[in-house]
């Protein structure tokens, strides 16, 4: 009799122990009113690698400095089919749309920022040198966006090869990547 009863109270308690665990578990999260965002080791930004980043809440916006304003006119892309392994260069001007060749890809070039900052709600340049090169860029398949996510504006490319796995553009058949931009004149 003893057994059973110290049998049932084990089970009780192990019961009781799991609800309060699950119930501690579905808490909300308290709102801040921004959102901390782990990047990788190296981010395309001032700061000290592998930190927290708080990001804050609300529409992104770019914003090009007028010293970067009309110095720059293309960009070079690379677009790699990975079935073959072929990759093949091709210059694109801002703020242009571009079809790869024999592809169903269509890409819609915007805005290019040779030192690529992120500034609270603003996606700006530090300066009109490319010390970190990025580019705006919608990539379209078949007439659907692929890239970025459907619903936002515009994702981000990066020249540098450590920034170049940040969000990148992931298909089955095709990389594209930034290799550099041009400057006008």
């Amino acid at each position: 009799m003893k057994m059973k009863i110290l049998a049932i109270l084990c089970s009780t308690a192990l019961i009781l122990g799991a609800v309060a665990c699950k119930k501690k578990e579905e808490q909300p999260m308290p709102e801040t009113g921004a959102q901390t965002q782990k990047f990788p080791t190296s981010v395309p930004q001032p700061g000290v690698p592998g930190q927290n980043v708080v990001v804050p809440k609300g529409e992104m916006s770019v914003v090009v400095p007028d010293s970067v304003k009309g110095k720059w006119e293309a960009v070079v892309l690379e677009v790699k089919d990975k079935s073959t392994n072929k990759a093949t260069e091709y210059t694109v001007d801002l703020h242009s749309e571009f079809e790869v060749p024999d592809s169903d890809i269509t890409l819609t070039i915007g805005d290019f920022l040779p030192d690529f900052r992120m500034e609270g709600l603003s996606l700006t340049s530090a300066s009109d040198k490319p010390n970190n090169p990025a580019v705006g860029i919608r990539i379209m398949e078949k007439g659907k966006q692929v890239f970025p996510a459907p619903g936002k504006q515009w994702g981000w490319l990066y020249a540098r090869p450590e920034f170049r796995t940040m969000h990148p553009f992931e298909h089955d058949k095709y990389s594209i990547t930034l290799l550099k931009g041009i400057k006008k004149g």
